[in-house]
C-alpha cells in the first residue's frame, strides 16, 4: 500500500513536468529568460511567497487545533495539514484532501466519529469561504477585468476566457449549492436533512449507492450534534482561521508579483486567484498538475507581458505551493503506515 501510494506521487509530477516542458518548448525563449532578474527584490518576493506559505498551513493548523479542542497539539495538527494537503496533490482536485482526513486524525488519537464531524465541519467552512468571499471579489473588480479578451490575447483569444468563466460560475453555482446542503444538515434542519437522505437511498434507482448516504446522513447528524450549541466566538475563531488559509495561499501570488511585475494591480492579481482556484476545483489531473501551469501561464499572460515569463512564475509557484507538499508528505506517510500496522498488532 505505501510503495503503491510512493508511486502515485510520480504521475502529478510527471504530468506538470511534461505540461511544462511543452509550455517551454512553445513560449520560451532567451531574450525573455535573459530579462529575469532574480536580483534582491525577486529573491525578497520569493522568500515572502514562502511566508505565505507557511501562513496557509497555520491557518489550517490553527483550524484542526481550535476544533479538536486541544486534543491535537500545533505540531499534530500542522503534520495532519500536510497530509491533507499531499492527499490533494496526488488525487484529482474532486476529490480533494478531506479523502484521507478522517484517516489521519484517527491516526493522531481523534476517534473516528469525532474525526468525521471535525472533517465535515472544515469543508462546510471552506466552501462558506467561496460562497462569502467570490461575491465581494466580483464587486470589487470589473468582469471585465476577470473575464474580459484583452486578458487572453495571444493565448486562445475569447474562447479561453469564454471557457474559464463558464467553467467559473458554473462550479461557483454548484459550491453554493453544496454549501446549502451542509447548512441544512449540520446547522439548519439537520433531522430533516438526514430523513430526506435516508428517504433519497431507498429509492430504485439510487439503490447503488443507498449506503454511502445513509452513512452520509448518519454522519452529517452526528456532526450537527457536535457543533450544538457552539458559541458565535467559536465559530469565528475557525471560520477566520480559515480566511487566513485561504488568503495566505493567494498571497503567494501576489507577492510573486511584486518581485518580478511590479506594476500589476495587487488586486487584480488576488481576485484572478479566486477565479483560478475555483476552476482548478474540478481539475481531472491529481492535483491539478498540468492544467494549473497552463492555466495560470494563459491567464496571468497579459499582466506579465511575456509568456516565457509567466511559466517561470507559474513555475515558482506550483514548487512553492504543490511540490513542497509532495515531498513533505512522502517523508510524513511512512510514520502513518508504521502507526497503522502498530494498531493492527
Amino acid at each position: 500500500m505505501l510503495r503503491k501510494t510512493l508511486l502515485r506521487t510520480a504521475l502529478p509530477v510527471l504530468i506538470g513536468l511534461g505540461v511544462c516542458f511543452w509550455l517551454f518548448r512553445k513560449d520560451f525563449s532567451w531574450e525573455s529568460w535573459n530579462a529575469i532578474r532574480f536580483d534582491s527584490r525577486a529573491c525578497l518576493a520569493i522568500a515572502l511567497a514562502f511566508l505565505f506559505v507557511v501562513g496557509r498551513d497555520f491557518g489550517l493548523a490553527w483550524r484542526f487545533h481550535t476544533l479538536a479542542a486541544g486534543d491535537l497539539t500545533w505540531k499534530r495538527s500542522f503534520r495532519v495539514d500536510v497530509m491533507c494537503a499531499f492527499t490533494s496533490a496526488i488525487t484529482p482536485s474532486v476529490v480533494g484532501g478531506s479523502a484521507l482526513a478522517v484517516f489521519y486524525l484517527n491516526r493522531e488519537g481523534i476517534a473516528v466519529g469525532r474525526a468525521t464531524s471535525l472533517t465535515l465541519t472544515t469543508l462546510f467552512l471552506d466552501e462558506l469561504f467561496f460562497v462569502v468571499f467570490c461575491p465581494v471579489i466580483v464587486l470589487l473588480l470589473p468582469t471585465a477585468e476577470l473575464f474580459d479578451a484583452v486578458a487572453a490575447a495571444g493565448v486562445g483569444g475569447q474562447h479561453f476566457l469564454t471557457g474559464v468563466k463558464a467553467v467559473f460560475w458554473t462550479v461557483y453555482a454548484g459550491i453554493c449549492v453544496w454549501t446549502a446542503i451542509l447548512y441544512f444538515a449540520i446547522l439548519g434542519r439537520p433531522d430533516s436533512t438526514a430523513a430526506l437522505l435516508r428517504a433519497v437511498s431507498r429509492r430504485r434507482f439510487i439503490r447503488r449507492w443507498g449506503e454511502a448516504l445513509r452513512t452520509t446522513a448518519e454522519n452529517m447528524h452526528g456532526t450537527s450534534q457536535w457543533v450544538k450549541g457552539r458559541p458565535l466566538s467559536w465559530w469565528a475563531q475557525i471560520f477566520g482561521a480559515t480566511v487566513v488559509s485561504w488568503f495566505s495561499r493567494y498571497f503567494v501570488v501576489n507577492a510573486l508579483f511584486r518581485g518580478f511585475v511590479p506594476a500589476a494591480s495587487g488586486l487584480l492579481v488576488f481576485g484572478r486567484q479566486f477565479v483560478v482556484w475555483v476552476v482548478l476545483m474540478v481539475s481531472p489531473t491529481p492535483g491539478g498538475s498540468g492544467i494549473s501551469e497552463w492555466l495560470f501561464t494563459n491567464y496571468y499572460g497579459d499582466l506579465i507581458g511575456d509568456m516565457a515569463v509567466a511559466l517561470v512564475l507559474a513555475l515558482i509557484w506550483r514548487i512553492l505551493s504543490y511540490y513542497v507538499y509532495l515531498i513533505a508528505g512522502t517523508c510524513l506517510l511512512p510514520g502513518y503506515f508504521k502507526k497503522t500496522d502498530t494498531a493492527k498488532q
